[in-house]
């Protein structure tokens, strides 16, 4: 999914919640919920998928028989995070230390400039974002994390566990929040074993 505000979309105002994101979303997959669908969403991204599958199950069709979260604590896990309140220097250090961009993007104003909005709208809507404790889904969830992410423990992220009436599967690898990067063998590995493991194990029609 592209969200608005970036790239081929950034001339669109950001969301800076997730519950209109979720309801648009959800919204554009309804025509496609008549085929096997699976989501991968990291950091916000995991947060988003969890919330448009709680969408489509409520409108009755269909949902993805599988959710990838990556790099997200579960749902109900509550931090007090203001980032997105901080000033153009306090926020782009936020970003330095997270890692995850470009050094070379963060060092030129242009490209700053660009940037800054659309992440700062989603570290809003992130960091505001509150789930219901009782929030479920029957969607299975693969829940992987690095061993070092400052911004999801082990402890945090197994509490996923909690939130589907399907299987739950926790995979942690090596390194911090933007685990991907150095990651992605075993995490197209991890991810093809979720599929297959999510697929034996739907009921059959």
């Amino acid at each position: 999914m592209q969200y608005p505000g970036r790239q081929d979309r950034r001339a669109e105002p950001a969301h800076r919640s997730i519950a209109p994101l979720a309801d648009r979303i959800a919204e554009v997959l309804v025509p496609l919920a008549d085929r096997p669908l699976v989501f991968l969403g990291h950091s916000m991204g995991a947060i988003v998928g969890f919330e448009v599958i709680r969408r489509l199950a409520a409108a009755g069709g269909p949902v993805p028989f599988v959710l990838f979260a990556s790099g997200r604590r579960a749902p109900s896990v509550e931090r007090f995070e203001t980032v997105h309140r901080r000033d153009d220097a306090g926020f782009l250090r936020e970003m330095r230390e997270l890692g995850g961009t470009d050094p070379r993007v963060l060092a030129d104003p242009e490209l700053v400039e660009m940037v800054l909005p659309p992440t700062r709208a989603d570290y809003q809507a992130i960091e505001m974002y509150r789930a219901p404790r009782d929030a479920v889904i029957s969607t299975a969830v693969v829940a992987m994390v690095g061993d070092s992410d400052p911004k999801a423990t082990l402890a945090e992220v197994e509490l996923w566990r909690e939130h589907t009436t399907g299987s739950f599967e926790l995979k942690v690898f090596p390194g911090g929040h933007f685990y991907l990067t150095d990651q992605q063998g075993a995490v197209v590995e991890a991810v093809s074993e979720g599929l297959a493991a999510a697929r034996d194990a739907r009921p059959t029609p």
